[in-house]
């Protein structure tokens, strides 16, 4: 039977059903909602609850909070590169052993409060992870990720990025329409505002914390001067979302590339997820430190 034979039946059919019942004066009844054969199926309505993860770390909410976010997880392995052996390696086994090797380093101190967005192998959705450190209050927040240079096994190095002036802007204005009725943000009282307002205070609150995030991130090169190999121009800004929170300050590390045999080393082996922790650890001390937010907190 050829498409246009078909298309024809489809067509003709109902049509002829219809003006048939219509000559006859039969009438065809028309699903309505309460007979037996209308199923229903409720829907839920509103967002999806988040599973807030635990914060590790001593139970005293003046203490700084940082929520580590291992990149990628479960379904999506993010990059992949191969060792010596041929073995694959997958950029979100190496992010959660870098998270977790970070919240140990920095719960060794005593007195700052860590949190993982994913502490096993789950699929997160990227939404999800700033919204965890929104809801947990976080004051820092830090995404992990490993990197791929496809075929060119030389490109190695590490990064960090903080979000970009034009992503700030229109996060800004849409975490306004979204929060509008919101108490407070980064001390700023937003509640009863017009949508204008409430956008150029939510503006206000997000250039605060991106001058923050810009500081812990010449932090981190700085600590990681001498332990840590960097790309030239180590510190970068990109429009990324996991970074689209306005009211906690976040960066996203690039701790090396999976393709690179040095940086695969480093990324894999305990001794050098250690080192990247140390790193990453003394930053985050010496930023806590200079706050008078915190002060008592570093070291």
């Amino acid at each position: 039977m050829s498409f246009r034979t078909l298309l024809l039946i489809v067509l003709l059919v109902p049509a002829a059903v219809l003006g048939g019942a219509a000559a006859l004066d039969v009438r065809i009844p028309v699903p309505v909602f309460g007979r037996d054969y209308v199923l229903r199926f409720p829907l839920e309505h509103g967002a999806i609850p988040l599973d807030l993860p635990e914060i590790s770390g001593p139970p005293d909410d003046a203490l700084p909070l940082v929520v580590i976010d291992a990149g990628h997880g479960g379904r999506d392995p993010g990059a992949i590169g191969e060792d010596a052996e041929g073995l694959k390696v997958q950029e979100k086994d190496i992010t959660l052993a870098l998270a977790r090797a970070l919240r140990s380093e920095l719960l060794r101190s005593g007195r700052i409060r860590v949190a993982l967005t994913r502490d096993d192998d789950r699929t997160l959705p990227l939404a999800y992870r700033p919204e965890i450190a929104r809801q947990l209050e976080a004051d820092l927040f830090i995404s992990i990720h490993a990197d791929s240079a496809g075929t060119r096994e030389n490109v190695s190095g590490a990064s960090i990025y903080t979000l970009s002036e034009k992503a700030s802007s229109e996060a800004a204005a849409r975490f306004a329409a979204r929060e509008n009725n919101a108490d407070r943000l980064n001390g700023i009282t937003i509640e009863g505002q017009s949508a204008a307002v409430s956008a150029i205070l939510v503006e206000l609150s997000q250039q605060r914390t991106q001058e923050d995030a810009i500081e812990f991130a010449g932090l981190v090169v700085r600590e990681g001067g001498e332990d840590l190999a960097f790309v030239p121009q180590p510190r970068r800004a990109a429009a990324l979302a996991v970074l689209r929170a306005p009211d906690v300050p976040s960066v996203l590390f690039e701790s090396g590339f999976v393709t690179n045999r040095l940086d695969r080393a480093r990324l894999t082996t305990p001794e050098g997820q250690g080192q990247y922790a140390a790193v990453l650890a003394r930053a985050i001390r010496v930023y806590f430190a200079r706050r008078t937010d915190f002060a008592g907190g570093g070291e």
